[in-house]
């Protein structure tokens, strides 16, 4: 289901001031209504001047949802789609690549997490490069700190890579920069606009081998950390619903999302990643980056892995 606004064709009801309302305690779509309080939605429709016609809404978008009841996949199932839809797309850094089994996978949502000057931006840099290279595919990403370099894109591309892919004329390398599309963000609303028009962008292109793949996100704690200040239940709301959303593209459209999370100061003055617990649960993989004191060598440390040991560890360069 897309974004409530593509609902009020058929459901006068869901009108722009509704949208409006939704979209004040973080709810953009259809979707989102299902992780949040409808109790709490109707007490603040109820102080509105349009509380009946909210509530009404409100009640609408329920009826929807009732009659939006996805098909039980058995197992053999989910083993045929894993095999024939989800695979693996390499990074273009041999380690690492070792280290995940062969890279990031499809229907996957990965994060990297790691202090400033770890190597997160590098290596999503790097792997745009490469995935639009070795692929043939689109990638989209999404820039939140001016970090996004198309100087460094096209060192990557020019460079001779591992696994066959060799260096590229200038005809390939405008091919090659071409699939990559930037796009910067700077608020978590934006960002929610963003992914339902690449949503619905996927919903609506034939499969092909420019299609996207890949989705960046570095990094998407700077986007979710300001709204969760206070005691208001807003900000985690936004954050889970962008979560959610981002797990739900990876798995129907099979593509790769890489997102990147900084560190915060936790008890005895230990370093954790931020947006707390109830961030920690979304991604299907978590990975931690800890670069060597003086030296252009980082460290990454699987924490979390459907296919590999946490715990387990590689190096690699930065530079």
């Amino acid at each position: 289901m897309g974004p409530l606004k593509s609902l009020e064709r058929d459901h006068p009801i869901i009108d722009l001031n509704f949208q409006h309302f939704c979209s004040s305690q973080g709810i953009f779509s259809v979707e989102d209504f299902l992780i949040s309080d409808l109790h709490v939605l109707a007490a603040l429709a109820e102080q509105q001047p349009s509380s009946e016609r909210l509530k009404q809404g409100i009640t609408e978008v329920c009826c929807i949802l009732d009659g939006l009841h996805q098909p039980w996949r058995n197992g053999m199932e989910l083993l045929e789609d894993s095999q024939q839809n989800k695979h693996v797309l390499a990074t273009g850094s041999e380690r690492i690549d070792a280290l995940l089994h062969g890279g990031l996978h499809e229907g996957h949502l990965t994060e990297l997490v790691g202090p400033s000057s770890s190597g997160k931006t590098q290596i999503c840099l790097q792997a745009a490069s490469y995935v639009a290279k070795r692929y043939k595919c689109g990638v989209a990403y999404v820039d939140t700190s001016n970090s996004f370099s198309a100087k460094r894109i096209a060192h990557f591309v020019s460079q001779n890579s591992y696994n066959g892919v060799e260096k590229v004329d200038s005809t390939e390398m405008q091919n090659i920069m071409e699939r990559i599309t930037c796009y910067s963000v700077f608020d978590i609303f934006n960002l929610m606009n963003v992914l339902h028009q690449l949503g619905s962008n996927l919903r609506s292109q034939l499969r092909s081998s420019n299609e996207m793949r890949l989705l960046i996100i570095d990094s998407v704690s700077s986007l979710i950390s300001p709204t969760l200040g206070g005691s208001a239940s807003q900000g985690h709301a936004l954050m889970v619903s962008a979560g959610v959303f981002l797990k739900k593209l990876a798995f129907e459209h099979n593509l790769s999302i890489l997102v990147t999370n900084h560190m915060v100061g936790g008890e005895g003055g230990i370093s954790k990643p931020a947006l707390g617990e109830n961030w920690k649960s979304i991604p299907h993989v978590r990975l931690q980056l800890y670069p060597e004191c003086g030296r252009k060598t980082c460290f990454i440390r699987i924490l979390r892995h459907p296919c590999v040991a946490s715990g387990e560890e590689a190096s690699f360069s930065v530079g």
